[in-house]
């Protein structure tokens, strides 16, 4: 069965060698190797990069292009998304259902997704089919037939999706909150795009998509799991030998937009029939090679995320999830660090139906924002350094997560850090980089955002931004 995930997991993955104890007696010394990345570029530009483990029956195998919401206009915007479900509907070699048999007959699982700045199409299955996943994903990007008719009919199933997205609340939320943040800009702009535009789009404008963006100085192709290398890179000489190069050819991580500018605002979603107040507010973050990357993720791991159902609120190590829970304030609330190319957003989600106190709710948040630029102590930094590694170790779990984390890393920078750079990266953050990121980007600057429900509680912008400027820890 194909099936498809809306938009792509946010997150760094870690894989860190297990310590374990000498044993008693030896009779040989084994020096353990973890898994590297090789990679290696072909003559039209494509980069191919495995992860392989001998001992794996199973591999992902897809490609990452360089190419997502951001790469469209306001009258294409929904144009990335709406080819990804066109993938599937059949190419010149392969029908619908024939792809779809192909597919369930080898056991396998076909996926793809588009976010703001990637379209991704993997492919897990066993060790011995990885050739021919490599031949079908070759075969959906080059020779899909985007037939009118099944455009026509994938109208309403995008509508339909875009109807079920409206009900996520979170969903709404950060979709306001990349507005106002990127306000007439292409990050601003949604995934799916607005109703209008797809209801508009027609097959001419899937066509000129490719032609533009499907490019193979803008494409990776991953194999992690049960790959060998020079077999992958045999298999897209193959099957990708024919992709067209850009008429000016970007190195991976190289960037070809304008820095988008982060723009203080606002947007209110008032909805009294919603019994909770949803609100997400963000500084401008950073992108992902930004020197400030790692430090920004640790404070963000500070702060953490925290539900009232966990029922042990009181004994997490945030300040800010204790304030919370003491004075019954919020529901939930989640913290970010979303990074992009060239820029980002950080911030926090909270969910309160605390509607009489929505003004506390902001300040104690802002408070414990400005605490970081003054006094963080190393017991909080260094536990959530800890913490931050078992999360991103967690991540790593299995073939599909890893091929992610590749794919995602070289092609926003260019080059993929091993698991140990980024734990060596994690270890050197320390309280005074955390104090330093904090006043450059946290103390007394513009936010963005974006609030939905019964939000007629929550203060004036220009009262929570002078809150802001006067917290003193």
């Amino acid at each position: 069965m194909v099936s498809r995930a809306l938009s792509a997991s946010l997150g760094r993955a870690l894989r860190a060698s297990a310590r374990r104890p000498a044993p008693l007696r030896t009779f040989a010394t084994v020096v353990p190797q973890g898994p590297f990345t090789q990679t290696t570029t072909l003559s039209n530009g494509l980069t191919v990069a495995t992860e392989s483990r001998p001992d794996a029956q199973t591999a992902t195998v897809g490609v990452w292009i360089d190419a997502g919401s951001r790469a469209e206009t306001d009258a294409t915007n929904g144009t990335a998304h709406f080819l990804e479900h066109m993938a599937f509907k059949g190419t010149g070699r392969r029908s619908q259902t024939s792809l779809e048999l192909e597919v369930e007959n080898l056991g396998a699982h076909l996926n793809a997704y588009t976010s703001r700045e990637q379209t991704v199409y993997y492919a897990k299955s066993f060790r011995k089919d990885v050739p021919q996943a490599v031949d079908i994903i070759s075969d959906i990007l080059q020779n899909s037939k985007l037939e009118a008719g099944a455009v026509e009919r994938e109208r309403d199933v995008i509508l339909r999706e875009q109807q079920e997205v409206e009900k996520q609340h979170e969903e709404v939320v950060f979709d306001h909150l990349h507005a106002v943040a990127f306000q007439g800009q292409p990050l601003g702009r949604t995934i799916l795009g607005p109703e209008k535009n797809i209801r508009s789009i027609q097959r001419s404008d899937l066509v000129d998509y490719i032609k533009t963006n499907y490019t193979a100085d803008r494409m990776v192709l991953v194999g992690a799991g049960g790959v060998d290398h020079d077999e992958l890179v045999k298999a897209a000489e193959k099957a990708f030998s024919s992709l067209p190069v850009s008429k000016n050819p970007l190195r991976l991580g190289q960037q070809s937009h304008p820095k988008p500018r982060f723009a203080g605002s606002e947007v209110r979603i008032r909805d009294d029939e919603l019994p909770t107040a949803h609100i997400a507010v963000a500084v401008e973050g950073v992108g992902w090679s930004s020197p400030d990357y790692f430090p920004m993720l640790v404070m963000q791991s500070i702060f953490g995320n925290w539900d009232r159902a966990l029922g042990s609120s009181p004994m997490l190590s945030s300040r800010l999830s204790d304030i919370f829970a003491r004075n019954e304030l919020a529901n939930s609330y989640m913290s970010f660090s979303t990074s992009y190319s060239d820029t980002g957003l950080w911030g926090i989600y909270i969910v309160s139906e605390n509607l009489r106190n929505l003004d506390d709710v902001m300040h104690f948040t802002l408070r414990e924002w400005a605490r970081m630029s003054m006094a963080p102590t190393t017991a909080e930094v260094e536990r959530a350094k800890s913490q931050l590694k078992v999360s991103l170790l967690l991540g790593l779990d299995g073939s599909t997560a890893i091929a992610e984390d590749i794919g995602r890393q070289l092609v926003t920078t260019g080059v993929r850090l091993s698991p140990a750079q980024i734990e060596g990266a994690i270890d050197a953050v320390s309280v005074d980089q955390i104090k330093a990121c904090a006043q450059k980007y946290l103390w007394d600057k513009d936010f963005a955002l974006a609030a939905l429900g019964r939000v007629e509680g929550l203060l004036d912008y220009n009262r929570i931004r002078a809150d802001m400027s006067s917290l003193v820890y």
